[in-house]
């Protein structure tokens, strides 16, 4: 079923003005759309725990208090910590604050889907889901554009819940490049499928078995790197730019050739069938249990598993290759997760 795409010029309600909007957290997220917010107009405040995070606020120039008191003085009150951590935020210092009329926004659906944050009746609860990451989002705002969103509701109690999402979408630049409209429940399950199986899961599964295929039959690690994971990034540039076909024509006969011919042996009906499963869980809240469980048990297995990740070949000889390429350094102070 298609959506139709929104645009600014069809964005013409103005329910947002006048309200007093507190960002929770103040991470890439938190930190991308206070200042797209703020920069097209509205009143920001930042509700962060002390640390590192609640100092750049400060040093960005809110107005920054306690996540309880940004709670109290809020109309709206968007969440974007962790998902892990929102739900005991949620309940311990914004849902005792939370007054009739309110507005809840979310940029993921993940706590509201899976019954972690359970509103109450009496205010709105939004969702608006740049598809991109802060940082991006930061960045295109300033150059006078954004990244797409997504935008929805779970509840809608003043009867404007809609055109509320719409128009915060619009304030953080995503009406500029695109709007579409989504539920709580298919945004959740896309976006935990696409990280899984696509975007993350799956390249980065595809880069390391490719890389240990070439570097077993006796190739350079360092060759190895640049074929399977340093190129990456130009071939998805021009899948970015203009799909498949401007990917094909860009690169030779023989890699169009040989993509139709083997393509489809690695990526099949094995890997489908993965790939169904795995959106299974999603929709069971298996996956969603299994990482809540691993959050309340201290993460062991996310550790253990990010350790491997680190300690692996792979990536021990793109982090050698990367020192000597400086083009590719990234240093951004809002880009590392944080728990606040």
């Amino acid at each position: 079923m298609s959506v139709d795409m929104l645009y600014e010029k069809d964005v013409t309600t103005n329910y947002l003005e006048g309200k007093t909007i507190a960002f929770i957290g103040y991470g890439a997220q938190g930190h991308a759309q206070a200042n797209n917010l703020r920069d097209s107009g509205y009143k920001v405040i930042i509700g962060v725990r002390p640390g590192e995070s609640f100092d750049n606020a400060k040093t960005d120039g809110f107005d920054v208090y306690s996540v309880a008191d940004a709670a109290k003085q809020a109309d709206w009150i968007q969440m974007l910590t962790p998902d892990e951590v929102m739900s005991d935020i949620y309940k311990e210092e914004v849902a005792p604050y939370l007054e009739a009329g309110n507005v809840l926004g979310f940029s993921h659906g993940f706590n509201v889907y899976y019954k972690e944050i359970v509103p109450p009746a009496d205010v709105d609860v939004v969702m608006m889901a740049p598809k991109g990451p802060g940082n991006l989002c930061r960045r295109t705002y300033k150059e006078g554009f954004g990244v797409p969103a997504l935008y929805g509701y779970f509840q809608d109690y003043s009867g404007h819940a809609e055109d509320l999402a719409k128009e915060f979408a619009k304030g953080n630049g995503g009406a500029r490049a695109g709007l579409l409209k989504t539920t709580f429940k298919e945004e959740t399950d896309e976006d935990l499928f696409g990280e899984q199986n696509v975007l993350m899961g799956g390249v980065t599964a595809l880069i390391e078995t490719g890389f240990e295929v070439l570097t077993e039959a006796g190739y350079s690690p360092e060759l190895a790197y640049f074929e399977v994971q340093h190129e990456m990034k130009l071939i998805c540039d021009l899948i970015y730019e203009g799909g498949f076909n401007k990917m094909y024509q860009d690169c030779s006969n023989t890699s169009e050739y040989g993509s139709y011919v083997v393509g489809p042996k690695v990526i099949n009906a094995e890997s489908k069938k993965a790939m169904q499963e795995a959106l299974k869980d999603i929709q069971t809240g298996k996956f969603a249990k299994d990482f809540m469980d691993d959050y309340r048990a201290g993460f062991p297995e996310l550790y253990k598993m990010r350790e491997r990740s680190a300690n692996s070949q792979l990536s021990k000889v793109g982090a050698e290759l990367r020192e000597r390429m400086p083009f590719v350094a990234a240093d951004d102070k809002y880009s590392t997760p944080t728990n606040d």
